[in-house]
């Protein structure tokens, strides 16, 4: 990668490369929705340098990105994303934009600065920016209505994360937190 694309990618600029991780623990509702289930995984994310993408006035450097997660000891995916990771370096914002193939799509940001090794993203539903969308389905059943995310990058080659999606569950009072956490290892750089 060179120095140029490395300066552009502001606090982007560890995550390019690909990651691997065999700590991850998903909790989601079970199959009675009234419960909880937990899954430990592994995952690989892949982080592929984009930009410049020029919106006029606004430049933004980006990640394309893609992760797969895998329950351990199983050899077929639960959960696929795809997206971008972008870097406004005039608002100090990191966007996160992506769609898991169940029919819903967010884009989640927040201010970070240029030298920043964590930060934190959110995304609420009806919000003209940083919000989330569902098909119908999900919208009716498993309402996303927030979406939080605090990323942590250690000496270049270490990444945690903690995700909390807020779900509304067609016939529950209470707000269930589907969470995704993870560790994951730098094994290489792009």
């Amino acid at each position: 990668m060179s120095e140029e694309i490395i300066k552009n990618l502001g606090p982007l600029a560890k995550l390019a490369g690909i990651w691997e991780g065999d700590k991850g623990v998903d909790t989601a509702p079970a199959a009675e929705r009234t419960q909880a289930q937990q899954t430990m995984y592994r995952e690989r994310m892949t982080f592929v340098p984009i930009g410049p993408v020029d919106n006029h006035e606004q430049i933004l450097y980006g990640l394309r990105y893609s992760t797969t997660a895998w329950p351990i000891g199983d050899e077929n995916p639960f959960h696929e994303e795809l997206g971008y990771w972008l870097w406004c370096p005039k608002g100090s914002q990191v966007m996160r934009c992506f769609m898991v193939p169940r029919g819903s799509t967010l884009i989640a940001g927040g201010k970070v600065g240029q030298h920043a090794t964590s930060f934190h993203l959110t995304a609420k539903v009806g919000e003209p920016t940083f919000g989330i969308l569902s098909n119908p389905y999900l919208h009716e059943e498993f309402q996303t209505i927030r979406f939080d995310l605090d990323l942590r990058i250690e000496n270049g080659t270490i990444l945690t994360y903690q995700e909390d999606t807020q779900l509304k569950i067609k016939g529950m009072t209470e707000i269930f937190h589907h969470t995704d956490r993870n560790t994951l290892t730098k094994i290489s750089s792009a």
